[in-house]
């Protein structure tokens, strides 16, 4: 059963910046689209970026022009650099791949992030 492995979280103050990584512990087969979600106390879990098979991206309305989606389609792996965090950014990260045969989500189990003011 593959898994994804993401790395990263921490705590860091207003300001600063974080740089999570999602990588599958096996192979997955025709990989198409990579995103990252989040889910804060309290709240719904909501997508924070997105990248397709073709590096098309697209970004909640809170984080554009802060956070930046990548990827490696060599090690099938998403990273998001965060810069100018806020404490409203404080959440539980979840990286997400589509892909397999037959196509899945597959879900990471998730990076914390804190972000103090």
């Amino acid at each position: 059963q593959v898994q994804l492995v993401e790395s990263g979280g921490g705590l860091v103050q207003d300001g600063g910046s974080l740089r999570l990584s999602c990588t599958p512990s096996g192979s997955i087969f025709r990989v198409n689209a990579m995103a990252w979600h989040r889910q804060a106390p309290g709240k719904q879990r909501e997508l924070v970026a997105r990248i397709n098979s073709g590096g098309d991206t697209n970004y909640a309305d809170s984080v554009k022009g802060r956070f930046t989606i990548s990827r490696d389609n060599a090690k099938n792996t998403v990273y998001l650099q965060m810069n100018s965090l806020k404490a409203e950014d404080t959440a539980v990260y979840y990286c997400n791949i589509e892909g397999g045969f037959p196509r899945r989500n597959y879900w990471g189990q998730g990076t914390q992030v804190i972000v103090s003011s």
